[in-house]
């Protein structure tokens, strides 16, 4: 008996001290305290579940699942489901956990709490959020924030996984986690700017929160806004301001936060900025993306994302087996989805294996035809860059749901008549038209109604008459006029085409046509003609004749003082000139070629040294002049023949008058030569 109570009394001692050391957060010294209870009694349900407990909070929680499962007779669902569903969310057992939840005989707050995360992680959104909504209106504690921003968490993944347009909660945005949820939420719906004023409203509202506590540093805050900073940056990159973004991510990762997720992502973004340049930079990026934990920190779609930018990293860093692994790996994850049998395709393009691609695009198109029409966009590019245009028009117009559309007409069109295939190209239109006109009728009490012309379908018969006029097919064209002159008669243009379209074919009709145009006093233009020609950028300015008031005169006077014009000079004039006398018409040709050269004076020594250009004879030249012969009359007066010769014949022409001083000029020519050769070779 003495040996009982001194074992009991041991017991209670541990207990105490179990007490004890619980209230003071000291687990550690808990957990020893309870193992010597343990093995006092080994089967004890409360020292099993407060070890459980320990371990838990020691974060030992493989540990703890393994006391959990090696006692299950003792540890029932019904007192250890929560504590085991824990264990198993946090070791990222999440199917796991779920299934121990909703085995639970009864539902604890707890494990309503932990079912809301546990649903989170499985992105089953709408179920978490009427969870977390039941929790919200039946709880009254003091953990009701942290309720909330849970759930504007689930509103924000849900407007930007599953493009759900989120509801007004009426959450009041007063902590910065709220503001940053709600952000998040609006850039899901594309408002850009709406979403980086809110997080420069969290950015604010965490600086003033955390500098509240003395003990936090600048380092804690900068850390604590890394993530706000990298969703400021991911708008920037949205918005095309990538220089912005890119200093903004590298900021961030320079302060290595502990978020592998964050820099996960970042990571990413910085590669997808990247692209095909600084591949090397990229490289060392990715490595980022494969930290230990990245899987359970992001979604599938984010997952997904980074498995996509591997691969194409992969193509453009010219590594084709690792592509095709990666690639072939994602489609395998995903077969209805584009992008890896995209990259294959590229991959196998970069090969220069176009035909190989083409056929891969063309076997997924068959397999996935609800996906056919991307598949068919990218076969058509990959045709025209192999220089089959036909094939590629062929391509393009077996997608149904996109024929009608104006961008296909016109890239269609354009293709076939850079193929010189007119009739297809007229073809391509009329079978536009005729969508518009069989999808734009309505069935009204039994009797079929046509709307009025949409703007597309009016704007397509307005390109099919003009392709047809322009390559001479008037005939069609007219009725495609006449079809559109018939929806609006007060159409001048369409009118005046139709007019244009008829005189070529029918003259008779053209006139008939022409009564209906307007009067020229109705389409006369009420224009001021000289405002009109004054105005800044006419080429023409009609000049204002009449002389210049005083103040455009002054004003003339202040444009020539701005700029000055110059003036042309003067042609000087002989001396001697004489403005009575005739100007010799030969005084442009040297002296030996005029005709009253009479050669050197008499009494030179010198012997008669060729003149004028080279090849040309001094002597026999007039023998050898047809145009001097008897039978053709002068062309001008010879020396000698006083017939010929003008009253003024013995006046010296200006040429050969020498003015006086005539020497000393040319000396000062030559100083003047002199002084300007010194500055030049």
């Amino acid at each position: 008996k003495m040996a009982a109570a001194a074992g009991t009394a041991a017991v209670a001692g541990l207990w105490s001290e179990v007490n004890r050391c619980g209230q003071n957060g000291d687990f550690a010294r808990a957990l020893k305290s309870v193992n010597k209870i343990l093995q006092i009694n080994k089967d004890d349900v409360t020292a099993l579940h407060c070890k459980v407990v320990c371990l838990i909070q020691n974060g030992n929680f493989k540990e703890a699942l393994g006391v959990i499962n090696t006692h299950t007779k003792v540890l029932t669902s019904d007192v250890i489901a929560f504590e085991k569903a824990y264990c198993e969310y946090r070791l990222n057992r999440i199917e796991s956990a779920l299934k121990t939840i909703q085995s639970a005989s009864q539902q604890t707050d707890k494990l309503k709490e932990l079912y809301g995360q546990v649903l989170y992680r499985l992105e089953r959104y709408d179920d978490c959020l009427a969870a977390y909504r039941d929790l919200i209106r039946n709880s009254q504690d003091e953990y009701e924030e942290e309720r909330k921003t849970n759930l504007s968490a689930v509103v924000a993944a849900q407007s930007t996984w599953e493009k759900v347009v989120p509801e007004d909660l009426g959450l009041r945005e007063a902590t910065y986690e709220l503001c940053y949820n709600s952000a998040c939420a609006l850039i899901g719906q594309g408002k850009l700017n709406e979403a980086m004023k809110k997080l420069q409203k969290a950015e604010e509202l965490c600086r003033q929160s955390l500098s509240e506590d003395s003990d936090v540093t600048e380092e804690d805050i900068e850390a604590e806004l890394a993530i706000i900073h990298g969703q400021m940056a991911y708008i920037m990159q949205l918005q095309g301001r990538t220089e912005d973004a890119l200093q903004l991510y590298n900021q961030i990762i320079k302060l290595k936060p502990t978020d592998v997720g964050l820099l996960a992502v970042i990571a990413n973004n910085i590669i997808t900025i990247n692209k095909d340049q600084n591949v090397f930079d990229s490289k060392k990026k990715v490595k980022l993306t494969n930290a230990e934990g990245v899987e359970h920190k992001l979604s599938k779609k984010q997952l997904q994302a980074i498995e996509f930018n591997k691969a194409l990293l992969a193509m453009y860093t010219n590594q084709a087996d690792q592509c095709r692994k990666l690639s072939a790996s994602l489609q395998s994850q995903s077969p209805e989805h584009l992008l890896p049998v995209l990259i294959q395709a590229a991959q196998l393009c970069r090969e220069k294996q176009h035909a190989k691609a083409v056929v891969l695009l063309q076997d997924f198109a068959e397999q996935h035809p609800a996906n056919a029409a991307e598949i068919k966009l990218t076969m058509a590019q990959l045709k025209i860059a192999q220089g089959s245009v036909t094939k590629a028009c062929m391509i393009l117009r077996s997608i149904e749901e996109l024929q009608h559309k104006p961008g296909m007409v016109s890239a269609l069109v354009t293709m076939y008549s850079h193929e010189e295939d007119i009739d297809s190209a007229i073809e391509v239109f009329t079978q536009a038209i005729q969508w518009y006109q069989q999808h734009q009728a309505r069935t009204n009490h039994g009797c079929c109604v046509f709307q009025p012309k949409s703007p597309v379908h009016l704007s397509l018969i307005r390109e099919a008459a003009n392709f047809k006029l322009k390559h001479g097919r008037k005939k069609e064209a007219i009725s495609d006029l006449e079809e559109l002159w018939k929806q609006n008669p007060k159409d001048v243009h369409t009118l005046a085409q139709l007019i244009s379209a008829y005189s070529l074919v029918d003259p008779e009709k053209a006139k008939v046509l022409s009564k209906h145009l307007p009067s020229s006093d109705t389409m006369s233009l009420k224009v001021d003609v000289d405002a009109l020609e004054n105005s800044h950028g006419a080429t023409y300015v009609r000049k204002k004749a009449g002389k210049l008031t005083g103040d455009n005169q002054q004003k003339e006077q202040g444009q020539g003082e701005v700029k000055k014009k110059k003036k042309k000079k003067k042609g000087k004039l002989p001396k001697n000139y004489d403005p009575k006398v005739t100007p010799d018409p030969e005084r442009w040709l040297p002296m030996r070629e005029r005709s009253y050269y009479r050669g050197r004076k008499k009494g030179k020594k010198k012997d008669q040294v060729g003149k004028g250009t080279q090849g040309s004879t001094t002597t026999g030249s007039s023998e050898l002049d047809a145009s001097r012969t008897a039978s053709s009359p002068p062309t001008s007066p010879r020396p000698g023949s006083g017939a010929a010769v003008s009253a003024t014949s013995n006046v010296i022409p200006p040429r050969h008058q020498k003015p006086a001083g005539a020497p000393a000029t040319k000396k000062k020519q030559q100083q003047k030569k002199k002084k300007g050769a010194k500055g030049g070779w």
